[in-house]
């Protein structure tokens, strides 16, 4: 039977008319994107790291407009956003005295300016490339590699965190990083949605890449290798300083006396690291403490690292600078100890003020840049030496972006982070943070101290593994091995390019493909 056109426009129009209600759309990824927080750290069920982006890819897949796809995928990352970095209501709230409601708006717009990266993949998996599970799984790594540079940067939640101890996938991470494990893990989510569908093709490609992850795996590939000395006997101290006391300045002599109590039974070990800004002023001001402790470690043989804010007073210039440039600092000091790592990745408008001589427009913010603002460490910066061992360093938030970890892990032998997350309260934050350690520790076959303000002060091994870990919010020290280890693995010689060229290279195939199909349906 032929269809005339009105009946033909009546059945299109059915059709349409069945389509799911925009607002119960937007519910169902919000929410979607809302449940991928229980995937990662402290809640690990990792399961819905699958099931949160096949549930956004199976609501882009019917026919709709650019505009509507957008939305959904903007709702999506509102929900990722707002619930799995809510830890910021407890900085912003509790530490930076903004009213409650206030706080809840600034975080809805963080989560609404966040969403836009995916607001953005839902676009372009619409109307630029194939609807497809490749292409799906590369537009997501490309958000999420965008997010470790555009506008600075803001390097979390990524899928792949989720899976950090799942070895079986996980696995991937030092031949190809984080970014890697993310993309099979939403690979694995849209072709199992084209399996429910009877399209199980693209189940062949998931497969053979997780034959090869699970191979690895069982394999057990060394990448790196013991550099075959002793290992180390180190010491991590918690100071456990509330962080409303911690920059007062009737507080600081309290806390250097606390830290000085915690090392007074540790030297003699090897190497005492003390947490991030742990002497709460520049070195200038605490040269007698400083001397003090330095004398103490070279009468036991002790290595101590320390974080310190540093003001480097000889790359000032009165004629053209109003005050020397300051830095968020990681220094070693003591016996076999040589080095000062200052840090490359500051936090916006919490290290430093952004968009430096724009916002001198402002009265409040005219020339604050100059006041508040650390400057950043160069990228070329040589590893501290240690013991006779060279030590890579990342200064809390920045061990979040892969890349600048793996160009400070090279000619390393092992690592140290050094954070304060007593920001982030009893939130998910510092545990999500932990995480990305793990995942750094496995991407380049190292070995990392991390030592903490108030937790999660840990002991992490070359595989990603918690060999020692100290309860958060507790005055103490975590005491433990550490091993020093050669050789590269191979994110660490090659980055993210190869999975930026795997990437680019499926996106332009589905462009084309698109394209082509397109072309064809027209020429009927």
């Amino acid at each position: 039977m032929r269809l005339s056109t009105v009946d033909l426009q009546k059945r299109l129009n059915a059709n349409k008319s069945k389509k799911m209600p925009l607002w119960l759309t937007m519910l169902i990824a919000l929410l979607a994107g809302a449940s991928f927080l229980f995937a990662l750290a402290p809640y690990g069920f990792w399961p819905l790291a699958v099931v949160s982006p096949a549930i956004l890819y199976t609501l882009l897949l019917p026919d709709m407009s650019g505009k509507r796809a957008f939305i959904i995928g903007e709702a999506y990352g509102t929900g990722l956003w707002c619930v799995g970095a809510f830890w910021l209501y407890t900085s912003i709230h509790d530490y930076g005295d903004t009213p409650a409601w206030l706080a809840l708006i600034m975080i809805a717009l963080m989560g609404l300016g966040m969403g836009l990266f995916h607001g953005f993949l839902a676009l372009l998996f619409n109307r630029v490339v194939g609807k497809q599970p490749l292409s799906f799984a590369a537009l997501w790594i490309l958000q999420e590699w965008l997010k470790t540079w555009l506008f600075t940067g803001f390097p979390w939640l990524f899928i792949g965190y989720a899976f950090t101890e799942q070895y079986w996938i996980s696995s991937l991470a030092p031949v190809a990083g984080v970014f890697a494990v993310s993309f099979v893990a939403v690979l694995l989510a849209a072709s199992m949605v084209e399996l429910l569908r009877r399209r199980g093709g693209y189940m062949i490609a998931t497969a053979v890449l997780l034959v090869i992850s699970t191979s690895l795996w069982l394999i057990n590939p060394q990448w790196t290798k013991p550099k075959g000395t002793p290992d180390l006997s180190v010491s991590l101290i918690q100071g456990n300083i509330p962080q409303d006391l911690k920059w007062l300045t009737e507080y600081q002599v309290e806390t250097l006396e606390i830290y000085a109590a915690l090392t007074s039974t540790e030297w003699g070990r090897d190497i005492v690291l003390w947490p991030e800004s742990s002497i709460p002023m520049f070195q200038d001001e605490a040269v007698g403490f400083i001397n003090e402790m330095v004398k103490m470690a070279n009468a036991t043989n002790t290595t101590w690292v320390t974080g310190i804010p540093y003001k480097d007073e000889a790359a000032f210039d009165p004629s053209t600078d109003k005050y020397p440039p300051f830095y968020n600092s990681v220094i070693a000091l003591g016996a076999e100890a040589d080095g000062l790592y200052k840090k490359q990745r500051l936090v916006p408008f919490g290290e430093y003020i952004p968009f430096e001589g724009v916002l001198d427009i402002l009265p409040n913010l005219a020339g604050s840049q100059d006041i508040l603002s650390y400057s950043r460490g160069s990228d070329q910066q040589s590893p501290l030496r240690v013991r006779g061992h060279n030590l890579g360093a990342a200064v809390c938030y920045e061990v979040a972006y892969p890349d600048t970890t793996r160009k400070n892990a090279i000619n390393t032998d092992f690592l140290l982070t050094i954070s304060n997350d007593a920001w982030f309260g009893t939130s998910a934050g510092p545990l999500q943070h932990l995480q990305m350690v793990q995942m750094r520790a496995l991407e380049n076959g190292r070995w990392f101290m991390r030592a903490t303000n108030t937790g999660v002060t840990a002991i992490i091994d070359h595989k990603g593994r918690i060999i020692e870990r100290a309860p958060q919010f507790e005055r103490t020290v975590l005491r433990g091995d550490i091993q020093a280890r050669v050789g590269n693995t191979p994110f660490m010689r090659a980055g993210n390019y190869p999975i930026l060229i795997i990437i680019a290279l499926l996106l332009l195939l589905s462009y084309l493909g698109k394209r082509s199909t397109t072309r064809a349906g027209l020429g009927k």
